[in-house]
């Protein structure tokens, strides 16, 4: 709680600052401003502006018509949540997932919100349920209960106009989940308004009518009522711990910072009992896949369990990458470079990747002078089957949910095609195929826009589609819920 208290002041105060610095310049005005310049950016330098397809044609739709919709608005912004949701709304429109307006000050966390009804609700089987009440605020719907409506509004109606683009992508099960929380809390976004005041909940066989009275946004019941909701992976996120006689090696973050030479180091400590025959669970609930090495991650966890002998020919062929030959994507690529050479242990490890780096340098050169639009680079070639036997003698249950993100997915393509692997949980986010997000900052500094600037156009999964575990391995219950958690993944051995 004090962590969260101490989070909420550090966004209050950078709010605080961020208002103070632009009282004289107005909100309005560099919300417009930085609009005008993400969608110049976007235009100029994203790929999916020049190549075709379904993922080209709702980009170019949207790049337009979402920059003149978000305009409509800005005359509404007056603060810097304002300005952050105004923003995020236009890029969350291009329903793309490596497409993302941030801020660069600490802004809203997870558990925030100035004002709510005392409850939350999570999205379960399709519907939206009530999953916490606080202790001691009456006359609320029951845990479990379904909300039905709020005023004329169904609660489908009402979750699009609260919290779709606002808060995340509603056309996908994961943003879906993601977003539940917040239906019914004021996040002070001026755009969709407070708590709502009349909702109806279908208890048990009857609906009912709920007065929504709003409560004190006290930052521990928020950060109780978020948790009983989604799952929030652990204060560490790498560990290998035995759970139900098998070992259960947890890998919830695929972030440089989250120790991973220690972990790395603990599961080779315990290869034995992880190849046994009782079997293991690889549990990436949660494991958020957006930074640069998470693929890496990933397969480094993969290469260890099975060894890189036997997974090197069942890796997804990489295909060809299609790039955007513009002057601000190949400055990034030289950044890169530069950053590569610049670290000795990188020199020393990864060679190959800044020679395939200094390939794609020279030839954005040679696009450029020649006025071409794109170009195209192969990928690394199949690798036939090497012979070598599986180490890993039991069955595995990898376990996914909608925090499995970017990289996480791409350790998916990998371990979904090793024997004896099966795919649990529920549905993971998605990824688009325009990767490798660049970051550059907008106009106002108070925001950052982030776009894939290459197109993995023969990636053997689709655009932006999930992973949804088969029936009989989806997890339908509680997500909140651990215990339940792990009882249904033991059954699952059975």
């Amino acid at each position: 709680m004090n962590r969260l208290i101490a989070a909420a002041s550090a966004a209050v105060m950078s709010l605080s600052l961020a208002a103070g610095a632009a009282s004289a310049q107005d909100f309005r005005a560099l919300a417009q401003q930085d609009l005008q310049a993400a969608r110049d950016a976007l235009a100029a330098n994203h790929p999916a502006a020049v190549i075709p397809g379904a993922p080209g044609e709702a980009f170019r739709n949207w790049i337009d018509a979402g920059y003149q919709d978000a305009l409509g608005r800005v005359g509404r912004v007056n603060s810097g949540d304002s300005h952050a949701y105004l923003l995020r709304y236009y890029a969350n429109g291009f329903r793309d997932s490596n497409t993302a307006i941030r801020p660069t000050y600490e802004g809203q966390g997870p558990f925030f919100a100035i004002g709510w009804p005392g409850l939350t609700t999570a999205w379960r089987n399709g519907e939206y349920v009530v999953s916490y009440v606080k202790p001691g605020v009456r006359n609320l719907p029951p845990v479990g209960s379904t909300l039905v409506k709020c005023g004329d509004k169904t609660a489908a109606q009402l979750a699009e106009e609260r919290l779709d683009r606002w808060e995340g992508d509603l056309t996908t099960e994961a943003g879906r989940v993601r977003t539940a929380p917040y239906l019914l809390w004021n996040r002070n976004n001026p755009f969709t308004g407070g708590v709502p005041s009349l909702c109806s909940f279908k208890v048990g066989r009857r609906d009912r009518e709920f007065q929504m009275q709003p409560q004190p946004a006290d930052a521990a019941s928020l950060e109780a009522a978020y948790r009983a909701t989604v799952y929030v992976p652990p204060a560490t996120p790498l560990a290998v711990e035995t759970v139900n006689g098998r070992p259960w090696v947890h890998v919830h973050s695929l972030a440089d910072d989250a120790g991973w030479d220690a972990f790395f180091a603990a599961v080779e400590a315990q290869l034995p009992a992880i190849r046994g025959s009782q079997g293991l669970v690889i549990d990436l609930r949660g494991a958020d896949g957006s930074s640069l090495n998470a693929t890496s991650r990933g397969y480094g966890l993969a290469n260890r369990i099975w060894t890189p002998e036997f997974t090197v020919s069942r890796q997804p062929e990489a295909g060809s990458i299609t790039y955007r030959a513009t002057p601000a994507n190949r400055q990034w690529f030289v950044d890169t470079l530069g950053r590569m050479q610049a670290d000795p242990r990188f020199v020393q490890e990864s060679s190959a990747v800044i020679d395939q780096t200094q390939a794609i340098v020279a030839a954005f050169d040679s696009a450029l002078a020649a006025n071409q639009a794109t170009f195209t680079m192969p990928g690394r070639p199949s690798v036939p089957d090497t012979g070598a036997a599986n180490p890993v003698a039991g069955p595995v249950v990898v376990l996914v949910d909608a925090g499995c993100s970017g990289g996480c997915l791409d350790t998916l393509d990998l371990l979904t095609r090793l024997p004896n692997v099966r795919l649990a949980g529920s549905t993971t986010a998605e990824d688009t195929i325009f990767i490798e997000p660049t970051v550059p900052r907008l106009p106002s500094n108070y925001a950052e826009l982030t776009y894939g600037h290459k197109a993995w156009t023969t990636r053997q999964r689709g655009n932006d589609a999930p992973y949804t575990p088969t029936q009989g391995l989806a997890y339908s219950g509680d997500a909140a819920d651990e215990t339940a958690v792990r009882a249904w993944v033991a059954s699952l051995f059975q």
